[in-house]
């Protein structure tokens, strides 16, 4: 399991691919797989550890510099493993890292790669460029969908372990935006529609970089009003009492999101969604059940409304069924028997 070198695994605050890694690496080991997670930094995982770098780098996040020099060193400590261990695949969460497929594929080694971004941007020829000796997976349908040249093997859908998370009914009167201050998250929709339903908001998320402050300080700040709160950054236990407290989480994006971790951290919680239709919301969040989806930017503050009519219980038994760690786990496993299947089959009979 090859992880980026930009955050501890779990990840202390920010760092959804790295949430999503611990997860999976428990749930995998819990089903009886020996995982060996590849990273920089701290081991918090129940997996075998290998540590590329001693410490995380989250100040170089965005550089291209730490992502190739990091993928080039973790080839070493991957082939060493396949050498001493023995290894039945490579999976890679990094961005550079699929371009060491081809050295792990000389060692009889199949590599798999997790799409964690979007996939319909510039990425897309990137990903058609490594062709079909690598197998990818999607987060999402609406992911996949969005590229469907591309050589995916699977889709597996993000996953927590329930466990981690608190529940609670009883719920606060303010709305809770969590995420990257970034126009397409849309935290200014979401300051306006709080407003326009008489809802105080809390805004909550990364927001270090000089285009998330200059966003946020144009576009964001002028809207907030004395009832508002801006707290930056959440850590995870801050981010659970935000979540578990808040009426709702709204999620107003304005792109193509891939996935969505946040939402499910929030119905988890019990505390149900409010989200435009974009990305992958509709796949995530059960309308009518789990939260209320919107077409339209001015439907938002009849949401917020309306959203306190929906049971937390429902929220927390919605992401139990459908995005456990358990059931990502196995998800995965699917997906690597199939790339194993693929490699082991000669190319004539693959095409």
């Amino acid at each position: 399991m090859v992880a980026p070198p930009y955050f501890d695994i779990p990840p202390a605050g920010y760092g959804g691919i790295e949430a999503v890694l611990a997860d999976l690496s428990n749930a995998l080991v819990a089903q009886g797989h020996r995982v060996t997670l590849v990273a920089a930094g701290r081991n918090g995982t129940r997996a075998d550890f290998r540590a590329v770098w001693p410490d995380a780098v989250p100040h170089r996040l965005g550089e291209p510099g730490p992502e190739i020099i990091f993928a080039a060193e973790a080839r070493r400590v991957v082939e060493r493993l396949i050498a001493e261990d023995g290894v039945d695949v490579v999976h890679d969460h990094t961005f550079a890292g699929p371009l060491n497929a081809p050295a792990y594929a000389r060692l009889d080694v199949p590599t798999v790669a997790t799409v964690h971004g979007p996939a319909d941007s510039e990425l897309r020829g990137y990903y058609r460029a490594l062709g079909a000796d690598l197998p990818l997976i999607a987060i999402s349908g609406r992911q996949r969908t969005l590229a469907p040249e591309l050589n995916w093997i699977d889709t597996v859908h993000n996953g927590l372990d329930p466990a981690d998370w608190p529940f609670q009914r009883a719920k606060g009167d303010y709305a809770l935006f969590l995420g990257r201050f970034s126009p397409d998250k849309g935290a200014h929709t979401a300051v306006t529609a709080a407003h326009e339903a008489g809802l105080p908001i809390v805004l909550a998320g990364k927001c270090n970089e000089p285009p998330e402050r200059r966003y946020f300080t144009e576009q964001v700040e002028p809207l907030l009003g004395p009832d508002d709160r801006m707290v930056g950054p959440a850590d995870a236990r801050r981010k659970r009492e935000l979540l578990t407290n808040a009426r709702c989480l709204l999620f107003p994006v304005q792109w193509e999101e891939p996935f969505g971790m946040v939402m499910i951290e929030s119905m988890v919680c019990g505390t149900p969604v409010v989200a435009l239709r974009a990305g992958a919301v509709p796949e995530v969040v059960a309308h009518q059940v789990t939260g209320l989806i919107c077409d339209d930017p001015g439907e938002l503050p009849q949401a917020l409304r309306d959203v306190t009519e929906l049971d937390p219980g429902e929220c927390r038994a919605h992401v139990v069924r459908n995005f456990s760690a358990a059931r990502m786990g196995l998800g995965y496993v699917r997906a690597y028997r199939r790339a194993l299947a693929s490699f082991a089959m000669p190319s004539y009979l693959s095409v």
